[in-house]
């Protein structure tokens, strides 16, 4: 299945971020096994930019000239959960229950963000956890019922199941209505940009890996069927995608060094390299299954991890329980478009039994020391590039 030239998507509406600030005080790898370094060449190593194409015209809304986004940290399907979600559908597969914590969060916002790492398959499996992951398919209509609109799918586990899987997984996300980029079924599809209508605003998505697992490879013959990173790749597909009519540009990125919570110097080298260019407005990063900093560069901000929004290791550590949900509000100005706000969210899998995606601003079933602790760990981190100096904040 290919998709049409310029991919435009309408979504929910702005006044829904009316909403949540009407009721809040304050506006708000693979996981097991040895740590998998995300480190990215000086050089490009190819990969295919996306081209032009028409745009169509998209509704304003009654608020122009702003919308609000959000973004959240690995989707990590380990068998736990899995398992979770059978008892949870008395027998058949429901992760609605396991992921329903954050759904308030992201329904008040104009667009949801969500980075798919692993692999789908389809109804008739297999289902299976690390090293090659594979999730059934009923999770990508729970990610669409706890909000989420459109999926990074760029990661080292993309290739884990073969084109078969980027298939499987693509047209799981087409049925539940979740647009999609970083793995293509065609070399249409992936010179295709994403733009979706974000309350009246065409915005931009991109997805980039650092690289693929062990014994797995991106086909010479098929390069489309996953995004690789490299900052001249990202640059040229963020043009292309401006060219076609992108006024906002949000580059998912999978790179780092899982387990870690400083940003390697590769991250930083091309966060840099990045932002000090126009046609990127936001970078959104993924991988190290543990928080990392947000910070600001050239005026513009970086999330260097989001940690795992859900996922379920086989030995805990507890900070790969922690994850946060990154909230910006972007408005137009003279100067063009910019984030005049800029927030996140901390969030916890609760292990239970039952396991739970916990949004801890709102949440109060958390332990009280295990919330404490797991508050602090985020704040230090999250603020440690002097974020919070520039404007970023913590709902309470």
């Amino acid at each position: 299945m290919t998709k049409p030239a310029t991919e435009i998507a309408a979504v929910r509406p702005a006044a829904r971020f009316a909403a949540c600030l009407a009721t809040a005080a304050a506006f708000l790898s693979a996981c097991t096994g040895d740590p998998t370094v995300g480190q990215v060449p000086d050089e490009p190593t190819g990969t295919t930019a996306a081209t032009g194409g028409s745009v169509q015209p998209s509704t304003p809304t009654a608020k122009p000239g702003t919308f609000t986004l959000i973004a959240g940290g690995d989707v990590l399907i380990h068998p736990a959960l899995t398992e979770q979600a059978t008892k949870d559908g008395g027998g058949s597969r429901d992760y609605g229950p396991l992921l329903a914590g954050i759904k308030p969060a992201l329904d008040a916002v104009d667009v949801a963000v969500c980075h798919l790492e692993v692999p789908i398959a389809d109804k008739s499996g297999p289902f299976k956890g690390y090293p090659q992951f594979s999730a059934p398919p009923e999770l990508a209509p729970a990610l669409a019922t706890t909000g989420f609109d459109t999926c990074s799918t760029a990661s080292n586990h993309t290739l884990d199941q073969g084109p078969t899987g980027v298939t499987n997984t693509l047209d799981a996300l087409d049925a539940a209505k979740i647009t999609h980029t970083g793995s293509a079924r065609s070399q249409q599809e992936a010179a295709t940009p994403l733009i979706r209508d974000v309350a009246g605003v065409k915005v931009g998505f991109l997805s980039y890996s650092f690289g693929f697992n062990q014994g797995t490879t991106r086909p010479a013959a098929t390069p489309w069927l996953a995004n690789l990173l490299a900052p001249d790749a990202v640059l040229a597909a963020a043009r292309k995608a401006k060219q076609a009519g992108a006024e906002v540009v949000v580059a998912s990125l999978h790179w780092g060094i899982e387990g870690q919570h400083n940003p390697s110097t590769d991250q930083q080298r091309i966060a840099k390299q990045l932002l000090n260019d126009p046609s990127i407005d936001l970078i959104i990063g993924h991988h190290a299954h543990v928080v990392q900093p947000f910070e600001k560069i050239n005026g513009k901000w970086v999330t260097y991890g989001l940690g795992n929004l859900v996922a379920r290791h086989e030995e805990p550590k507890g900070d790969t329980e922690e994850g946060a949900l990154a909230r910006f509000r972007f408005t137009k100005s003279p100067a063009g478009w910019t984030v005049d706000r800029a927030e996140y969210l901390p969030t916890l899998v609760d292990l239970g039994p039952p396991i739970r995606l916990r949004d801890l601003t709102h949440d109060t079933t958390v332990d009280p020391i295990r919330k404490a602790a797991a508050l602090e760990r985020t704040d230090d981190v999250v603020l440690s590039r002097k974020a919070g100096e520039a404007g970023l904040t913590r709902p309470t």
